[in-house]
């Protein structure tokens, strides 16, 4: 899950939270409790793609440098 999306479920998870009534729905359906869960998995999508975006990075450059140092045997 990319930033984008995160930030998605934070914009989704608040407007079910705040904009809407809890029983819009009726008793059975509760609004705040889902926008809660999606700010939630928002949130933890946005700290996990910022905490794992470094290392997508530098794998690319750690293996462009190897194979510049170690030219293949022929």
């Amino acid at each position: 899950m990319g930033v984008g999306v995160s930030i998605f479920f934070l914009t989704l998870g608040a407007i079910l939270r705040f904009a809407i009534e809890p029983d819009v729905f009726g008793q059975s359906v509760h609004m705040d409790v889902i926008g809660v869960i999606f700010m939630i998995v928002g949130g933890v999508g946005v700290v996990l793609s910022i905490v794992l975006a470094p290392r997508r990075g530098r794998t690319s450059d750690d293996r462009l440098m190897h194979r510049e140092n170690n030219p293949p045997d022929i």
